[in-house]
């Protein structure tokens, strides 16, 4: 299956993901980062208006630190739900910014019990020995109908992928991944000729989707939308508009992709429509 082909096949329009605050940045960065479930809720309700369908939320401890705190994870999905009901499919991480050994970033997933989940291959399955508790997370996540994401920051995550996917390790013909354009260049500035790297190893996964650095994020969203991506816009990778100006908030990031996908006749999915796309591949 060659996801270039994949997306048109299938009738899907893009879907765009908002990832508003990620587990680095604070108000110092941005007085409009939103960290609080109120101010998560609000960030949600003004992005679901400006074209989002899916929401991916990091949560912070007291002291504004990452962490993977279950209660915290409650709140401010009930804060999101309480805004904007089912209209967003709410993304967790289980990012482990060098804090979070698997086994935790494992146990967040169960005891939560997420509608969607994104994990980095290379720290929820660092090495072999975790495989085994990864492929039954996994069985686990499909049988109570919890949706994964697999980031994947370069060629050797999406090849160790693939290549479990080949060996039975992944309970499903397909699973939706994120590719990280950009992570390790110079001052994390992405380009859409980055998506190249993936795009020409020929993935098997028809359900994908990017994110970006720096202010190209929205070029390199339409460059994944118009090759049959999907994309993820947002503080947590980038403050910059197209012209280099600082965004005023998320939903001014997602508005250039928007108006760029309408003028060229792309349709934009909601949370109904890419939830069906996702039901039909996990």
């Amino acid at each position: 299956m060659n996801s270039l082909h994949t997306a048109a096949e299938h009738g899907r329009g893009i879907a765009i993901a908002v990832a508003p605050n990620g587990g680095r940045r604070l108000k110092a960065d941005h007085p409009a980062l939103p960290l609080s479930p109120a101010e998560l809720a609000e960030c949600a309700a003004e992005c679901l208006d400006a074209g989002a369908s899916m929401v991916h939320i990091h949560v912070r401890d007291d002291a504004g630190r990452h962490c993977l705190d279950v209660a915290r994870y409650r709140a401010a999905i009930d804060a999101i739900r309480g805004r904007v009901s089912d209209r967003l499919i709410i993304q967790i991480t289980t990012e482990a910014l060098g804090i979070f050994k698997p086994a935790e970033q494992m146990d967040l997933v169960r005891v939560l019990h997420p509608e969607a989940c994104s994990m980095a291959l290379r720290e929820i399955v660092p090495d072999a020995s975790y495989e085994s508790a990864f492929a039954v997370l996994l069985e686990w996540m499909r049988r109570e109908r919890v949706m994964p994401q697999i980031i994947l920051y370069d060629l050797a995550d999406l090849e160790r992928l693939q290549e479990m996917l080949q060996r039975g390790l992944i309970p499903a013909q397909d699973i939706p991944v994120l590719f990280v354009l950009g992570r390790y260049t110079t001052h994390q500035q992405s380009s859409p000729a980055d998506l190249q790297h993936f795009l020409q190893a020929s993935p098997s996964f028809a359900h994908w989707s990017m994110c970006a650095f720096g202010r190209d994020e929205a070029a390199c969203a339409v460059a994944a939308a118009l090759l049959g991506g999907n994309v993820r816009l947002g503080f947590e990778n980038n403050l910059l508009l197209p012209d280099g100006k600082v965004a005023a908030n998320n939903a001014a990031l997602i508005a250039p992709v928007r108006e760029s996908l309408r003028l060229l006749g792309r349709r934009i999915e909601t949370a109904e429509t890419q939830r069906a796309a996702l039901e039909a591949i996990w």
